[in-house]
């Protein structure tokens, strides 16, 4: 999974999908990846690298 952003939008691209989404939906986005993997934890850690991501992508963006 990797994070990319620009001035207006961020997206995520995994090995089979893509995503591209305005930048204030990124807490959006953080909490619904945790709420997966919170409510389906048969999922093991499929959600753990894209919420990595959105972490890194947070931290980046608050630094500005």
């Amino acid at each position: 999974m990797k994070a990319t952003h620009d001035d207006k939008t961020f997206t995520l691209t995994g090995r089979y999908w893509s995503g591209t989404y305005p930048l204030e939906d990124l807490p959006k986005q953080l909490a619904f990846y945790r709420m997966l993997r919170a409510e389906y934890p048969k999922s093991g850690t499929s959600y753990d690298e894209t919420i990595a991501e959105l972490e890194r992508l947070t931290k980046i963006l608050t630094r500005k």
